[in-house]
């Protein structure tokens, strides 16, 4: 029985779609030809197909989606056909009997200038682009649209040839040239043919006024390829980085998984209308252009490494996501968990010092801990293979992709890097071609591996796809002198989550060390076990609670448990201020000696939280003490720790992440608290962040490179906090240096962090530095994204942030119907700066409902999105909880409000 919530977008109700009711389709579609005549007022599509019925089901009318469509003609086998709408489906009952293939050709018109949701086919500054993941493709014809029906396409567009040049679409080009029904060769076309089945969310299709960038290689195989990277006449300057970032991604797969590049051809396009960060098109992966373009005076080194990290993955996707697809959506994590895995493991391939890897893989893991695991607390909460959603476009979530990296990365642990390997060739052997679930790929890895604690404990492991929540591992450690043993007591609980009030255990791969004295890793020698091995052992937890002993140990030691943070789970420990201090200063795990810093800061701004009895700075002078303050001046510095290793351990948590550690959240408070932490690392090590920014802002001729880009965060991170000291002292040499310093930067980084200082110590001189940001990029949307970014996301020292939004709003620069503006003003302010949204008078929340209305008639993606802001409310203190629930209940009434919102607040409105 389907579970039904208010669809008020339609008056009617929308369904709950549940994994459990997954039947197969009733027919399948072995071919597609598409014709294309692009005109931005009105398109034509004519769409050919052949179709057999499925016969492991019973004769049925063959049912079609399809969405703001002018049907013109249907034909089967070339003749006319009696057909009838239900609700947004064409229905076709008098088919041809049997099993053999007929025709169907279907006309259709469409307007894709009035398309501002930007899925399906859709004009970007006067050019043609597609969107069709998860559901877009039904906006372009009537189809089985769904991943399971996979398909050979051939696909001609035509048009005006003055007006879009450049026509692409999947696979290999068989043929183009001018058409003789437009006047003196007005009109051209180009012929696509994809060599490769595919289902109809992989289908692209762009024309336009482009230039490109082209690269021939050879594979190892010895064949030869051709890359290009599409972007608007005057970018191509910006495309040197994502064609070596998708140069590298070629090399790697071939290398690492000995997947080759499949087609003769491989195209980037970059658009700046696009909702998502990229899309892996077979052949055909359209961009934003935040993760295409890029050179040093327009992109910040994080920038680049966010263009080498998405190229990557849409690169990945060829084999994980299109040659081996998703049987249904409920499956997304398949492609995407296991693609994000990829991507990781490449960026940290590409690492050549082992303290480059180590600062990604705590970066990953950051983005995990604030936002995956409040995710996984809320009322958005879902497992890794959801059972049911209203509108799957909700479901690309931190959850899907992030933990479910994080799942395929415990398999590899559980296996070995050699033995994921070959489950991964076992995987390819078996499902080429095919749309299959996460049940197949990990029995493959299993398979593959049939020795492992995965193959041994499969049945279970899949827990972690259908289980919400994030476990809780709770360690409790005793050392017995005389024995000369130490005892770890393991014990794992998961919290109740929406529809699963009981879990059960989960395989918990736990990486562990001992620290002795001097900070060296202990042998480990398990009770039982005939010798000790040295580094870290993998415990696997696998009860609800279980005991490790390990003998031989003639002190007591500290340990450093959950080393690279082997599970995403909540480590529970009664860790010794004592402790903590020698993991950050010895552990040789850098995950954990990260973590040690941030359980210190965690632990101080918790306790300042609680104990101190109204909000204001004043009240907060010594949040830190002499033992934190100290352990950090030694970071600063070690002669051999990393730049950028640095820089991680000075960054406090984040305001989002401590207010996942507090039952009930007061915004301002947690504010506070950490501002004052900010100003007291800033005031007590003055002199350090000055040796600090003398040692590190020279980084002589600009390179992305790691350790660089280290350096560079390490120097702007000194200038920010000895601006925020001068704030204190009334010093203004700092400020001085720190303005000059935007002023003659030689790369964007440099600009960037000085502008930044300038922002969020709260200068004067901010004022002067951003209006000359603004006049030297106000033709790179891009930078000018970050402009507006920049002002939203600052600390609202005086109440006024909220009513810089607005004004930002108003500038000739700001456009609401685009993803990328209007998520660097209205959801960096709503969604990225807490105590700015998080009002006593509830502005911020009266703001929010009217936006999330107002996106939601044009851009129901972008709407949903910034919906979710709200979604831990019910852990607010008052007067917070109660306008923050108002809030959300004035959207949800709002009486046509899309499905992708409706779900999100709904949910919202039951936590």
């Amino acid at each position: 029985m389907q579970q039904m919530i208010d669809d008020r977008g339609t008056g009617a109700q929308a369904a709950v779609i549940n994994r459990a009711d997954y039947i197969a389709p009733a027919y399948w579609i072995d071919s597609v030809d598409l014709c294309f005549d692009l005109d931005p007022v009105k398109t034509r599509v004519l769409n050919k197909m052949t179709l057999r019925r499925n016969p492991d089901l019973p004769a049925q009318p063959l049912k079609l989606d399809g969405e703001d469509l002018n049907l013109a003609r249907v034909l089967v086998n070339g003749q006319g056909t009696t057909f009838k709408m239900e609700g947004k489906q064409l229905v076709l009952e008098n088919l041809p009997a049997g099993n053999e293939p007929f025709a169907l050709e279907i006309f259709t018109t469409t307007c894709p200038a009035k398309n501002t949701q930007l899925m399906g086919l859709y004009v970007s500054n006067d050019s043609f682009f597609t969107q069709c993941e998860a559901e877009g493709f039904r906006r372009i014809t009537y189809f089985l649209d769904r991943p399971d029906v996979m398909a050979m396409y051939t696909v001609t567009l035509r048009a005006d040839k003055a007006k879009y040049p450049v026509l692409l679409s999947n696979g290999n080009l068989v043929d183009q040239g001018p058409l003789e029904d437009g006047p003196n060769g007005a009109r051209h076309f180009a012929k696509w043919v994809d060599p490769h089945k595919k289902p109809s969310y992989l289908f692209a299709l762009v024309a336009g006024q482009l230039v490109s960038r082209e690269q021939r290689i050879t594979s190892r195989a010895g064949k030869d390829h051709v890359l290009q990277v599409y972007v608007r006449p005057g970018d191509l300057d910006k495309t040197e980085h994502a064609m070596n970032s998708l140069m590298h991604s070629v090399a790697w797969d071939e290398a690492r998984f000995g997947l080759p590049l499949d087609l003769e051809r491989f195209m980037i396009v970059a658009t700046s209308d696009f909702n998502m960060g990229a899309m892996e098109n077979k052949g055909l992966n359209i961009f934003n252009t935040k993760y295409v373009l890029a050179n040093q005076a327009t992109a910040t080194d994080v920038d680049f490494s966010n263009i080498e990290s998405v190229v990557g993955h849409e690169y990945f996707h060829n084999w994980t996501g299109n040659r081996v697809t998703c049987r249904d959506w409920f499956q997304l994590s398949l492609k995407e968990g296991l693609t994000v895995f990829r991507d990781q493991e490449f960026s940290q391939d590409l690492c050549f010092e082992a303290s480059a890897r180590a600062v990604k893989r705590i970066e990953d893991v950051r983005v995990l801990r604030t936002a995956q695991f409040p995710e996984d607390a809320g009322p958005m909460s879902h497992p890794v293979r959801p059972d049911s959603y209203v509108e799957i476009s909700n479901f690309y979530t931190v959850t899907i992709y992030e933990k479910g990296a994080e799942v395929v990365r415990m398999m590899q642990t559980l296996v070995g890097r050699e033995g994921f390997a070959k489950g991964m060739t076992l995987y390819f052997e078996r499902h080429d071609g095919q749309a299959v679930t996460c049940d197949d790929f990990a029995q493959a890895i299993a398979d593959a591996n049939p020795a492992s604690d995965l193959a041994r404990l499969l049945p279970q492991f899949k827990r972690w796809y259908s289980q919400a929540g994030t476990p809780q591992v709770r360690a409790h450690g005793v050392y017995d002198a005389a024995a000369r043993s130490y005892t770890l007591s393991l014990a794992q609980s998961c919290a109740p989550t929406a529809g699963q009030t009981v879990k059960e255990p989960f395989v918990i791969p736990v990486g562990l060390g001992l620290l002795d004295e001097a900070g060296q890793d202990l042998p480990l020698q398990l009770a039982g076990e005939a010798a000790a091995t040295a580094g870290t052992h993998t415990l696997v937890l696998t009860q609800a609670s279980e005991t490790f002993t390990f003998v031989n140990l003639d002190a007591e030691p500290v340990p450093s448990i959950l080393r690279g943070f082997s599970a995403p789970v909540v480590l529970v420990f009664d860790y010794t201020d004592a402790q903590l201090l020698h993991l950050l200063a010895h552990d040789s795990d850098p995950f954990n000696r990260w973590e040690a810093g941030q359980r210190l800061a965690v632990n101080r701004a918790v306790a300042a939280i609680k104990s101190i009895a109204d909000s204001t700075p004043a009240a907060l002078a010594s949040v830190l003490d002499d033992a934190y303050l100290g352990a950090m001046r030694q970071v600063l510095r070690h002669p051999t720790l990393d730049a950028a290793f640095k820089e991680l351990v000075l960054t406090l948590p984040s305001e989002t992440y401590l207010a996942e550690q507090l039952a009930v959240v007061d915004p301002q408070r947690i504010h506070a608290v950490r501002e004052a932490m900010r100003q007291q690392l800033a005031s007590a090590l003055t002199s350090d962040w000055e040796a600090v920014y003398a040692a590190n802002h020279d980084t002589g001729a600009y390179t992305p490179d790691p350790l660089s880009s280290g350096r560079r965060a390490l120097a702007g991170m000194a200038l920010t906090h000895l601006c925020l000291a001068a704030q204190v002292s009334g010093d203004t040499v700092w400020p001085g240096k720190t303005l000059q310093r935007f002023k003659d930067a030689g790369n964007m980084t440099d600009r960037f962090n000085a502008l930044s200082a300038l922002v969020s110590s709260g200068h004067p001189l901010a004022t002067q530095a951003l209006q000359r940001f603004h006049a030297l990029f106000k033709d790179e949307a891009l930078v000018i994204d970050k402009w507006f970014g920049l002002q939203t996301s600052a600390p609202d020292r005086g109440g006024n942030i909220l009513s810089a939004v607005k004004q930002l709003m108003k500038h000739s620069d700001f456009s609401l119907r685009n993803p990328n503006r209007a998520r660097s003003v209205i959801s960096t302010y709503c969604q990225g700066n807490p105590a700015a949204f998080h009002r006593l008078d509830a502005a911020g929340y009266v703001f929010w409902s009217e936006r999330v209305i107002e996106l939601d008639a044009i851009n129901p993606q972008v709407a949903a999105r910034l919906a979710r802001a709200l979604d831990r409310w019910s852990k607010l203190a008052e007067p917070y909880r109660s306008a923050a629930r108002e809030a959300i209940t004035r959207v949800a009434a709002k009486t046509d409000l899309s499905k992708d919102t409706l779900e999100v607040v709904t949910r919202a409105l039951t936590a």
